[in-house]
């Protein structure tokens, strides 16, 4: 069995299981977003700093990330032309945007690092540190200036990114990479512990999150906006990535980061920004199920192409 789909199954079977739990109710929604922010603030740093200092890195893999920002940037401006969609409003579009530039980190690391070893969670992990605040700053903006509501929370994106767990992990991370300074065997099998759970926790939240039955609401626009996103991303950082030569494992990690679906958590955001929430649940749900077929589809592409 290919290594892609060896590591895709455990994935799918990891979040099916969340969505039964959730269905379950074995904990209520808030007991789930409360697992998901523990991963956010503490597991996934935890793993981030772990990886990033003992990872094997040749070169600095300063393409990798510049080639997802761009690809975020352009698919997000590319979501302006919902606005020609009939009958669409201004809460639709900006969720719309979000959707195209968010991704689900957790699957990317599984995925990632299943394939890869400790080389692969290293460069999601740099990955995550440029993808997650440039989507953060996208979908804030997109949502507040298209939403109809005047009583949004003020953001600072600036203040949001300094405080950023995920950035401050990724810059202890590289320190001690760049400096050789090894962690002490307790603190780093106490980090160790800590990474452990946060790919098997996040995926199980997101299946929990996911709302199944906003597939039987999904129409038209949810399918066509689902497929620039899961489509349309990889194919920018595809050519992204041949025009400035990333090759390898940072071109197969950055395929995978592309071809993830959307995260669960912009369902939270377009709530709270004014967004289209419905649709944001829509667009979760369709790209996860479509994800099962799409993501496989490209990197059999890219192996047939002879890209990595």
């Amino acid at each position: 069995m290919n290594a892609f789909i060896s590591a895709l199954i455990p994935v799918m079977a990891i979040v099916a299981l969340g969505r039964f739990l959730g269905w379950r109710t074995v904990l209520p929604d808030d007991g789930w977003r409360a697992i998901e922010r523990l991963a956010y603030i503490v597991l996934f740093p935890a793993l981030i700093i772990r990886a990033l200092a003992n990872a094997p890195f040749e070169t600095a893999p300063w393409k990798l990330a510049l080639i997802l920002i761009v690809a975020q940037c352009l698919l997000g401006a590319f979501g302006l032309l919902a606005r020609a969609w009939p009958k669409i409003t201004g809460p639709a579009v900006g969720s719309i945007i979000q959707s195209n530039v968010r991704w689900n980190t957790f699957v990317g690391l599984s995925i990632g690092g299943s394939i890869f070893g400790t080389e692969g969670l290293a460069l999601v992990a740099i990955a995550a540190a440029a993808m997650i605040p440039t989507a953060n700053i996208l979908s804030v903006a997109a949502l507040t200036s298209h939403a109809e509501r005047t009583d949004l929370p003020k953001r600072n994106p600036a203040v949001e990114l300094a405080r950023n767990p995920l950035i401050i992990a990724c810059v202890i991370g590289i320190a001690l990479a760049a400096t050789g300074v090894e962690l002490p065997a307790l603190v780093d099998e106490t980090i160790d512990l800590l990474g452990a759970g946060t790919i098997a926790l996040g995926l199980l939240a997101a299946g929990a999150g996911m709302d199944i039955a906003a597939l039987g609401r999904a129409g038209t626009r949810t399918l066509v906006w689902s497929l620039v996103r899961l489509l349309g991303l990889p194919a920018l950082t595809i050519a992204g990535a041949l025009m400035l030569g990333l090759t390898g494992t940072p071109f197969a990690i950055a395929v995978i980061c592309a071809s993830v679906p959307t995260a669960t958590s912009s369902y939270i955001l377009a709530r709270q920004l004014g967004g289209d929430a419905p649709l944001a649940a829509n667009l979760i749900a369709m790209q996860t199920v479509l994800s099962i077929v799409t993501m496989p589809a490209i990197w059999f592409a890219c192996l047939a192409a002879g890209l990595f």
